[in-house]
């Protein structure tokens, strides 16, 4: 039976997919690499690269803790709302 997706779902995962983007154009300005990113945030270089691609596993999007959001904009030098996408999805249950 496949699974059936609900639309916060969806949601969500585009949201990760712009959250994904800013990592990588605000790592690009500040002229860092993945791994230096991940390093000073106290992630594996791993995990950052998932981030980097919006998503944890295959077919999952990303959902990094506020601790994960914090480091990473403080090692980047800018505030979590430049990594946070502007609109906020709805993930109310309806």
């Amino acid at each position: 039976m496949a699974k059936r997706t609900r639309p916060e779902d969806e949601s969500w995962s585009d949201y990760a997919a712009q959250i994904a983007s800013n990592l990588r154009r605000l790592r690009a300005e500040a002229g860092l690499s993945q791994e230096d990113v991940a390093y000073r945030s106290g992630l594996t270089r791993y995990t950052y690269q998932k981030y980097e691609k919006g998503e944890s596993k295959p077919g999952t999007p990303a959902n990094p803790t506020i601790r994960t959001l914090l480091a990473m904009s403080q090692t980047l030098g800018v505030a979590l709302t430049d990594i946070l996408p502007p609109e906020a999805p709805d993930l109310r249950l309806r």
